[in-house]
């Protein structure tokens, strides 16, 4: 599950709605919906974004704070390193290892070290 799908269940479970109904109003299906909150497709278009957050009725900083979840929730990554030092090289393919192999607290603690 990506950040953005566990936050739109989360909005779509305090609002009481199925992911059929809500599939319906978005002119979508419900197994595109379970996807996108399970992170098996990528992360919304920008439209369907607009979409979502008129759904929801999310504007202002709630909508570019949802946007922003998106953004950070492609469940395939892929890091460039061309141009950076070997040590830059070496920590995403250290990271992309061991990633599986990591707990809550560790992840924690590296988000917290890089946001920081």
């Amino acid at each position: 599950m990506t950040p953005f799908g566990r936050k739109l269940r989360e909005m779509r479970e305090a609002r009481g709605t199925s992911l059929s109904e809500m599939a319906e109003a978005l002119g979508v299906s419900a197994a595109y919906l379970s996807a996108l909150e399970h992170g098996r497709r990528p992360r919304p278009t920008p439209a369907r974004l607009d979409q979502i957050c008129a759904y929801f009725g999310v504007i202002w900083d709630e909508a570019e704070a949802l946007k922003d979840l998106a953004r950070l929730s492609n469940p395939r990554v892929t890091i460039d390193t061309a141009g950076l030092s070997p040590e830059a090289t070496a920590l995403a393919n250290r990271l992309a290892q061991r990633i599986r192999h990591l707990d809550r607290e560790e992840i924690a603690a590296l988000l917290r070290k890089l946001e920081g």
